[in-house]
């Protein structure tokens, strides 16, 4: 195996015997056999666009089937032997239905007549044979965009799939997956040609992130400030973590009724501010910090813990079997819901003790969207020309176990007391009971939301350049970024297609990214790793 899709990476460059994330020499092998089967479909679906062939339920398993192979999605190899073989099944539907179209069929890439081996092992070895990333080109820097490309094309995979789950989709989404499969297998590139195709990224990324937010939104209706109780009260629980909205829903409709309070856990904080998920009395609180902490704090939940999609860790023994998982989530000897019938959770919860005392631990508030920010546009425009306010800190992305991501907690506890600070996605978790006051009525800690929320913020930002008469990089508005998996990178590949310079991100870079393509981003959007907060305030503030 090797794998240096996400931040954690083993020694910064690279896992090779077992990923750090729990993910097994197996997995990672079947994982990119997913992607290489995935690609000799791209070939014909591709093909087939030009004769108006839009198959919506094949783009809806791409989606699905790219997000499975994200950093702590799935690591259930039995499900990924299936998703090959479904792959290929699709591949020879779209073949037949392009050569009745009089298309092209007759292609030279190995991927379009792949041939998947009769067992999971074979499988897996057929996986280690290809050296997915090795092969995707000789010369370091191709190499580098491509995987640049790749992992964003995961990152637009998991916010489309989210989309589609609530009924926003758009073909143009599922296109561009297809013909950067196809681009992976392009030889003989140059620089200035890969860059385009990454930045094509950042765009078709902005669009699956307002698909998801319509989605959202349109369901749920636009978030609201929202005090969450962070204690818990005497009764028998339940814990959602992940992200998916539409797996609370069900979740919190199908405990109604039953005496069984529900607490988030992680990204699933934020959905306490959507109308039309608190309206449920039995939603009620947030349990514990981040992934990064589970294991020291789920094994003391006193009722099960659903998982749902991604950026969790894998179970410890200490609460495995309590544990389920739903949607793409998998894990092998855990308990999978495959059809979105709780019951089973319901009863565990049911037949176990929950909490025997109340504990009130304070709270957080949420529900800082673009909705309720523009709302008051008019006192943060105010503020900042009498200068209340200096300056906007946007510090958000992902949370992870390796050291340096203190430096976040220690930023934000920093940050002077007339800026205001917005955060989104789990990144948060290391400062988001902060009390940093307020400046006006303007709480100085805004949370914007999952990760899935980056569009909020881009909007944000976007409203106050026009308010100001300004561009956005020309806004008291800077942004600390950390990442860790794949929708990072996507997220990222979008602030650069808007053309958003001087991020700063960390704690350190991607080990895929080459030292020629990262002075490219250097020289040409100011792209800064992080360094100290003192250094990085003083840099930022003068």
């Amino acid at each position: 195996m090797f794998c240096n899709q996400c931040e954690q990476t083993a020694k910064g460059t690279g896992c090779n015997v077992m990923g750090v994330c729990g993910k097994k020499e197996n997995v990672s092998d079947l994982q990119d056999l997913l992607i290489y089967a995935l690609q000799g479909l791209a070939l014909y679906a591709k093909e087939g666009r030009k004769h108006n062939i839009i198959d919506e339920d094949i783009d809806l398993f791409t989606y699905e089937a790219i997000f499975s192979t994200l950093t702590n999605v799935d690591f259930d190899p039995n499900r990924f032997r299936m998703l090959i073989n479904r792959t290929v099944e699709l591949r020879e539907t779209m073949k037949a239905s392009v050569a009745a179209a009089g298309g092209n069929t007759d292609f030279e890439q190995p991927q379009a007549s792949f041939i998947p081996a009769d067992t999971e092992d074979g499988m897996a070895s057929q996986g280690a044979e290809l050296h997915f990333i090795e092969q995707l080109d000789s010369d370091e820097n191709i190499r580098s965009l491509k995987q640049t490309l790749l992992y964003g094309v995961k990152g637009i995979a998991a916010y489309a799939d989210h989309a589609a789950i609530l009924g926003q989709k758009d073909p143009a989404v599922a296109e561009f997956c297809y013909e950067a499969l196809c681009a992976l297998m392009a030889k003989g590139l140059t620089i200035e040609q890969c860059v385009p195709v990454a930045m094509k990224a950042g765009e078709i990324n902005l669009r699956a992130m307002e698909l998801l937010d319509a989605a959202n939104t349109g369901t749920y209706g636009h978030p609201v400030p929202t005090s969450v109780p962070l204690g818990h009260r005497k009764g028998k629980c339940i814990l959602i973590t992940g992200h998916d909205l539409h797996d609370l829903e069900l979740l919190l409709q199908q405990t109604q009724g039953k005496g069984i309070d529900i607490y988030t856990h992680g990204e699933m904080l934020p959905c306490h501010a959507y109308p039309e998920l608190k309206k449920y009395d039995h939603f009620y609180g947030h349990y514990g910090t981040a992934w990064q902490n589970q294991q020291k704090e789920f094994p003391h939940f006193p009722g099960p813990i659903l998982f749902t999609t991604n950026c969790i860790q894998k179970p410890a023994e200490s609460y495995m079997d309590r544990v389920f998982t739903n949607g793409l989530v998998g894990w092998p000897g855990v308990k999978h819901i495959a059809d979105k019938d709780y019951s089973a959770v319901v009863d565990m919860a049911l037949a176990m003790e929950g909490f025997t005392d109340e504990v009130d631990s304070g709270s957080v508030l949420v529900g800082f969207g673009r909705n309720t920010v523009l709302g008051v546009a008019d006192k943060v425009i105010e503020a900042v020309q009498s200068k209340a306010l200096r300056h906007f800190f946007l510090v958000g992305g992902c949370d992870g176990a390796k050291p340096g991501r203190d430096y976040f907690t220690k930023f934000v506890e920093q940050v002077p007391d007339d800026c205001v600070v917005l955060t989104l996605a789990c990144g948060k978790f290391r400062f988001f009971d902060k009390n940093l006051g307020s400046i006006g009525d303007l709480p100085r800690l805004l949370d914007v939301g999952q990760c899935n929320d980056a569009y909020s913020a881009i909007q944000i930002a976007v409203a106050l350049s026009k308010a100001f008469d300004c561009d956005v990089n020309d806004l008291p508005l800077s942004m600390v970024l950390s990442w860790y998996e794949q929708k990072a990178v996507a997220i990222l590949l979008t602030l650069l297609y808007l053309g958003i310079k001087d991020i700063r991100l960390g704690p350190s870079l991607p080990a895929f990214v080459s030292p020629a393509v990262l002075q490219f981003l250097i020289d040409t959007f100011e792209i800064k790793p992080i360094t100290t907060p003192e250094e990085d305030l003083k840099a930022i503030l003068g």
